[in-house]
C-alpha cells in the first residue's frame, strides 16, 4: 500500500507531539499505544489473522520493554513494577506464540489499570503544578 501525503502529514503530527511531550506525558502516550496494541490483537487473534495479532503482541512487547528500561532504582517501586513488566513480557510472547486470546485478555487484564494509574498521577502532577502557580501570583 502506498503511503500517502495524508499518511507523512499524520506521521510528522505523530512525531512532533512525541518530540515536545514531557516525561509524564511520554509515559502515558506508552500506555496508551500499549493497550491499542493489545486490543488490536486480541481483535485479530479473533479473527484468525495471526500476522496482525504478532505484530501487536511483538510492538506490545517492545513497548513494555522501553517501559521497563525507563525505570529508575531511585524509585522504592521500581522493583515491583520491573517484576510486572517482566511478567507481561513473558504472557505477551506466550499469547502470541500459542495464539492464545485469553492470555491476551489477561494481559489486557493487566495494563488497563497500570494505565489508568499513570493517568491518574500524571493528571494530579497537572493539578498540583496549576495549583502551585496560582498560589505564586
Amino acid at each position: 500500500m502506498p503511503i500517502t501525503s495524508l499518511d507523512r502529514a499524520k506521521q510528522q503530527y505523530l512525531e512532533q507531539q512525541v518530540a515536545s511531550a514531557s516525561p509524564e506525558r511520554l509515559l502515558i502516550l506508552l500506555y496508551d499505544r500499549l493497550l491499542v496494541d493489545v486490543d488490536r490483537a486480541r481483535v485479530a487473534q479473533d479473527a484468525g489473522d495471526w500476522i496482525a495479532a504478532g505484530t501487536h503482541l511483538t510492538h506490545a512487547q517492545w513497548i513494555v520493554a522501553e517501559l521497563s528500561g525507563s525505570l529508575t532504582d531511585v524509585w522504592d517501586g521500581s522493583d515491583d513494577l520491573r517484576g510486572v513488566y517482566t511478567y507481561l513480557t513473558g504472557r505477551l510472547i506466550t499469547a502470541n506464540i500459542d495464539r492464545d486470546a485469553a492470555i491476551t485478555a489477561e494481559c489486557r487484564d493487566i495494563i488497563a489499570p497500570l494505565r489508568d494509574a499513570w493517568h491518574e498521577a500524571a493528571a494530579s502532577m497537572t493539578g498540583s503544578a496549576h495549583g502551585i502557580a496560582s498560589a505564586s501570583a
